[in-house]
């Protein structure tokens, strides 16, 4: 079917929909079922039996089974088969990690997925873009990526990129109109819009005619979807680090091999009892629980709304210095209320607060209505250049679109005009806002053919586009003195913090309406809107905790000067030595001036998108690790170029989430400083489990060591080595990445991005507490071997006892870089579950007839336990007093 070729109405007729109501829900899910979801086939993910196989391929592990093997040969089938137990529960653990982490991830992407307009049952609603079927209405605007492909049925100075189809990089025009040639190729469609090309200017509707795979982009191979693992530059460290701790853990366990077999014990039991210690020490499972730890922390984001589309970011966070954050539905609550205008040289007031269309329009003390000059034609104008819609949910009145446009459409229905009065004109054309323009535009036709162009947006850009101006007694020519009048107002009304929209008109004959810069010249400029977006009531509290943690904020918007000022002062945002820079101040100063003034600068006011960029790199070049927040299209670069791209979850466009590295899911400036929060939060947890983990295998490896050097029995046989390892190594350590934050995590300063994995001393507590926990384990092992010479078993049970519960105790000091005594035990229900989990295991394996024979165990009596404990607690209480 060659849609660019139909009609409107024979495009309706051939996918049975009605532009006007939509697909009904019935209708979409039948389509659904007959065609599938909208989405390019992803990669074939690995089957999850060959993802348990993988748990097995690691060098020592195959070595292990092998050894394992060898055993069963010679008639050792009990360690045989406890060794190869182990080995597969081990496997498991890690299968489910690896499992959890996937999942974790493919919840993430869901959740950024794109977002379509659409229009349903007759109402608009938005929907995700996978859930699109042929037949539904779309609405696309500036910043969308285009979700299928589509039948443009309206276009109003559309234009689309589509360079991801076609290679050429100039927006092409778009129209809806029906082109009567046969043969086209999609670049030269001008009335379709494919999958995946981006709107670069202006809006329109649509009609979905292909989806998924059958879109153009479906065809092209290159453009496929795939799933690829993250690396984040956390585990490319770990990753490194791995590499070197399998070198010094199998030189220390060839060590105690070669050692063991020069002293003349069996070369056989040494090897098994090296190859365990090797598998022991090697932490394979890191990575694993690094990915888990990021995922953990990435769904705790999630609930305090924040989406994270790159795990990278989750590090970056806890290094960030700097938030450059946007006024406007960010740091207030994005509900404009218009509360002053000012038309006729007078103030009028308007009271009510929010969406709610009770209020009036008062004259000092007295209300005033239709009687008033030029009320009626200034409100009426607002409604009609305007895009958004007014809707009542459940008696409570909703914007569905642009909070400016929808405190205008409040405005007049406090005036008590009817909703329906756009019906009155024939909508001609519209010149779309953008942040260039700054101004929106409409070219309408009343009942008796009467076309008239009414223009809004920034009064310092309609002033001097205009030539007169609308007075009680009619249109007069705009002088000196009148511009200066209006200029007054402007900063009166800007001084009270209220965003400020002027508003005008010019009367057209049937000249062309295609050149907006001539057509918007001219202007009879009517009056001005003064309305307020109050500060969110939890942005206060956060810029101030983000202060205490060494992070600055900076405020960035396109308001007036007075307006911003006025709501970084009343947030607490701008100190008293701190300095407002307007965008033309900015246009003055080059690269280097912004740099050394940068420091002192808190709000940045009048400034477009492309400012944005210099800001960022500013701030760089002073060593800070910068977040920047945006929602437009032209927001993309400087958001990209940001240490931390932040994205509008609800205004953001689509564009600005695939640049962004982090999504605000309610636009809120308070939801970036619980993200830096959690964001810090994941990086000390990793770093708790990798000081846990490595001391855990430290201590394991020297108790081996020491033995051997002192010529002593070995104090552990393999199957309690590979135990130890399960059992401590395993669930604690999971745990550890699910702690809550220390109180102070938000008065610290940013985190050196440079630092490496072992800095603040945590090399130095890896080492120490691993030597204690192997001289510990040792020293009981040779008081029970020097009290009992001819009961190995009690001797190797004591240590193996020994060691296990140093390590359960220590994983509690690790919870805090202070002490064992700075954090409550009972915060981590987690890790108190993994603990006594670990215990019970241990008592099981200690306890159980049938299983000590296995594990080479004996039962111990109250004393033996007594020294147990006292033996474990030495390294944390010694560790503990020596910080004190």
């Amino acid at each position: 079917m060659n849609w660019y070729q139909l009609d409107v109405d024979k495009v309706e007729d051939e996918l049975q929909v009605s532009i006007v109501e939509g697909l009904s829900e019935k209708e979409v899910q039948a389509r659904k079922n007959k065609f599938g979801e909208n989405e390019l086939d992803a990669q074939k993910k690995q089957p999850r039996w060959l993802l348990f196989l993988k748990q097995f391929q690691d060098f020592m592990v195959l070595v292990l089974l092998g050894a394992t093997l060898i055993a069963g040969l010679l008639g050792e089938y009990i360690d045989a088969i406890a060794i190869m137990i182990i080995v597969l529960v081990n496997g498991c653990i890690g299968y489910f990690q690896e499992q959890k982490a996937e999942n974790s991830l493919e919840k993430i992407k869901q959740l950024s997925a794109p977002i379509s307009n659409v229009k349903r049952d007759g109402r608009w609603e938005k929907v995700n873009s996978r859930d699109l079927v042929i037949g539904d209405v779309i609405k696309i605007k500036s910043g969308d990526r285009v979700p299928a492909d589509i039948r443009i049925v309206e276009a109003s100075s559309l234009e689309l990129e589509e360079s991801a189809l076609t290679g050429e990089s100039l927006p092409v025009a778009k129209t809806g109109r029906a082109i009567h040639q046969n043969d086209l190729d999609p670049q030269d469609q001008l009335n379709m819009g494919f999958m995946g090309t981006l709107v670069t200017k202006g809006n329109g509707i649509g009609i979905v005619v292909k989806t998924g795979m059958n879109t153009e982009m479906g065809k092209i191979a290159s453009l496929m979807m795939t799933t690829k693992k993250i690396i984040t530059p956390l585990e490319r460290k770990l990753a490194e680090l791995g590499k070197i701790l399998i070198v010094v853990a199998l030189a220390l366990t060839a060590l105690v091999v070669v050692l063991g077999v020069l002293q003349g014990r069996p070369l056989y039991d040494m090897f098994l009892a090296g190859v365990s210690l090797a598998v022991a020490a090697i932490p394979e499972g890191l990575p694993a629980i690094v990915t888990v730890a990021l995922s953990l922390g990435v769904q705790r984001m999630i609930k305090r709304k924040a989406i994270v589309r790159k795990l990278s970011s989750v590090e970056t966070l806890g290094s960030a210095s700097v938030i450059c954050s946007d006024k406007t539905g960010t740091m207030t609550e994005n509900q404009m209320t218009v509360k002053k205008i000012f038309l006729n040289d007078n103030f009028l007031t308007l009271s009510g607060e929010g969406y709610q269309i009770n209020g009036d329009i008062l004259l000092g003390d007295r209300k005033v209505g239709a009687n008033y000059p030029n009320l009626d034609a200034m409100l009426r104008y607002g409604v009609l250049c305007n895009q958004a819609t007014l809707k009542s949910i459940n008696g409570q009145y909703v914007i569905d679109g642009d909070p400016v446009d929808g405190a205008l459409i409040v405005a007049a229905r406090k005036f008590g005009m009817a909703e329906d009065i756009k019906n009155e004109y024939q909508l001609l054309k519209e010149f779309p806002f953008d942040s260039e323009r700054k101004r929106m535009s409409v070219i309408v036709e009343d009942e008796n053919g009467r076309r008239f162009l009414i223009v809004k947006g920034a009064p310092d850009v309609l002033l001097p586009r205009s030539s007169f101006y609308l007075a009680k007694d009619g249109r007069k020519q705009l002088t000196a003195s009148d511009r200066e009048r209006f200029n007054q107002a402007l900063e009166n009304m800007a001084s009270q913090a209220l965003r400020i929209i002027g508003i005008g008109i010019k009367p057209l004959g049937k000249e062309p309406i295609n050149d907006e810069d001539r057509l918007e010249m001219d202007i009879t400029f009517i009056g001005l809107y003064g309305m307020i977006d109050p500060p969110r009531k939890e942005v206060k509290p956060a810029i101030l905790a983000c202060r205490q943690a060494g992070i600055k904020t900076v405020m960035i918007t396109g308001d007036h000067i007075n307006t911003a000022t006025a709501i970084a002062k009343e947030l607490e945002l701008l100190p008293e030595s701190g300095q407002v820079v307007s965008g033309s101040e900015l246009n003055q100063m080059n690269q280097q001036e912004l740099e050394k003034k940068i420091e002192d600068i808190y709000v940045f006011a009048r400034v477009t998108p492309e400012h944005k960029l210099r800001i960022v790199k500013a701030f760089q070049s002073r060593g800070h690790v910068v977040a920047m927040t945006g929602d437009g299209v032209n927001d993309a670069p400087s958001i990209k170029a940001a240490d931390i791209g932040i994205s509008m979850g609800i205004s953001g466009t689509d564009v600005t989430k695939e640049a962004s590295s982090l999504i605000l899911m309610d636009d809120n400036f308070a939801t970036i400083k619980a993200a830096i929060d959690e964001g810090r939060n994941i990086y000390e947890n990793i770093r708790k489990f990798i000081r846990y983990l490595l001391a855990s295998n430290v201590g394991e490896i020297l108790v081996m060591l020491f033995a051997v050097m002192l010529k002593l029995p070995l104090p552990l046989v393999p199957v309690q080595i590979l135990w130890v390892n399960l059992v401590t190594d395993g669930l604690p350590a999971m745990a550890l990445g699910m702690d809550t934050s220390e109180e102070d995590v938000m008065k610290r300063k940013p985190r050196n991005p440079m630092e490496g994995i072992f800095a603040r001393g945590l090399g130095y507590k890896i080492v120490s507490r691993g030597i204690m926990i192997g001289v510990v384990s040792l020293i009981a092992f040779m008081i029970a071997f020097q009290n009992n010479p001819d009961n190995l078993i009690y001797a190797q049970t004591m240590t193996f006892s020994t060691l296990v519960m140093a390590q359960l105790i220590h994983v509690f000091d690790c919870r805090s870089e202070k002490s064992i005594f700075s954090r409550n035990p009972f915060e981590n229900k987690y890790l108190l579950f993994a603990v006594i989990s670990s215990i019970l295991l241990l008592l099981i394996v200690v306890y159980w007839p049938p299983l000590q024979p296995i594990f080479h165990t004996t039962a111990l009596g109250l004393f033996d336990w007594i020294l147990v404990l006292g033996l474990s607690l030495i390294p944390t209480v010694l560790f503990a007093i020596t910080k004190k």
